[in-house]
């Protein structure tokens, strides 16, 4: 089911359907009145708690993707993008005053905190204009083009080796979202293109974050991508402003929680484990976006963009081990 009748088809399914969370979704993760719960989990794996708290937040974020396509039909694109971090932005300040008092108003590198902002702003902007008009579990898929673009940055602009090996892997990423895409010159979709964009605003920002995540703390940093973000797109509130619907706000509501409750649960996780244990585990959103596309949209990927997704997780898991291949360090990814 595709097109406007499918939001609202997907739209009154959320309504009607839609579980609230449990009370305290993450307690037998973070607290220690569950150790029996960690000690299982550790047998497992070393880091089975914090692949778990990821995997989680991984399927937030995806959901909450799920829920502004939902919106991306009936309200404009930056009037959207800017209640998610406003929303998210008010969530996260009382934390930061919280976890470290006047000190999350001093952040570390104002310029480069800015200019994650506004490459927050504007990536989801972009975003939002593309999934309107493509596949859920198909707009992730293309989203994931971001850590091949971030090798290929961090060699061109950062002058750090990369292997042959690694090098074939960032092919193999990019083939990978070219099956999902199928971009036809004679009938180009605009909505891919605008994901493309996308994944390259988050590839900046992730190389950004090796140069804040060492000076500053992760929520101290999310904080200020939330504000920046909010103040520069709400110089385009006159010219997109309209008033939602209740059903849209509690939408919106939603979309601003589950992005502040996703972002600071990846926090967690990413302090609990080395970043490369956890990496390979973040294409888990590919299927969460699968699934969430089915129940909620009706769709399912055709077999190139199976093949392609597949592509996409084998070649950025092999990014990541190969040796000369581009490393995330505990506190980059957030």
């Amino acid at each position: 089911m595709r097109g406007r009748d499918g939001q609202h088809y997907a739209r009154r399914w959320w309504l009607c359907h839609a579980v609230p969370a449990p009370h305290h979704p993450v307690v037998p993760l973070l607290s220690s009145s569950r150790p029996r719960t960690t000690a299982f989990l550790t047998r497992l794996h070393p880091h089975a708690p914090a692949i778990l708290i990821m995997v989680s937040a991984l399927c937030l974020a995806a959901l909450g993707g799920a829920v502004m396509k939902l919106l991306a039909g009936d309200l404009p694109p930056v009037l959207l993008a800017w209640f998610r971090f406003a929303i998210y932005g008010a969530i996260l300040i009382p934390l930061a005053f919280w976890r470290g008092g006047r000190a999350c108003l001093r952040p570390s590198r104002p310029l480069v905190q800015v200019l994650r902002g506004l490459l927050l702003a504007a990536g989801n902007t972009f975003f939002i204009l593309g999934v309107v008009h493509v596949d859920y579990a198909n707009a992730i898929a293309i989203l994931y083009v971001y850590p091949f673009i971030m090798v290929w940055l961090s060699a061109l602009m950062l002058g750090e080796p990369v292997s042959r090996p690694a090098w074939i892997g960032v092919a193999g990423g990019f083939c990978g979202v070219l099956m999902v895409m199928r971009p036809d010159p004679a009938a180009l979709e605009i909505g891919a293109l605008f994901i493309l964009v996308t994944g390259a605003t988050v590839a900046v920002q992730m190389l950004l974050n090796r140069k804040l995540g060492t000076e500053s703390d992760p929520l101290f940093v999310s904080m200020w991508g939330a504000v920046v973000a909010a103040l520069a797109l709400s110089l385009a509130l006159p010219f997109a402003w309209q008033v939602p619907t209740p059903d849209q706000m509690m939408l919106i509501g939603a979309v601003g929680a589950l992005s502040a409750l996703s972002n600071t649960l990846m926090i967690v996780a990413m302090a609990r484990a080395p970043a490369g244990q956890i990496a390979p585990f973040t294409y888990f959103e590919i299927i969460a976006a699968i699934i969430i596309g089915m129940v909620m949209f009706g769709t399912l990927p055709d077999e190139l963009s199976w093949a392609g997704m597949a592509l996409i997780a084998i070649s950025g898991i092999a990014v990541k081990r190969f040796p000369g291949a581009l490393k995330l360090r505990r506190r980059e990814k957030f």
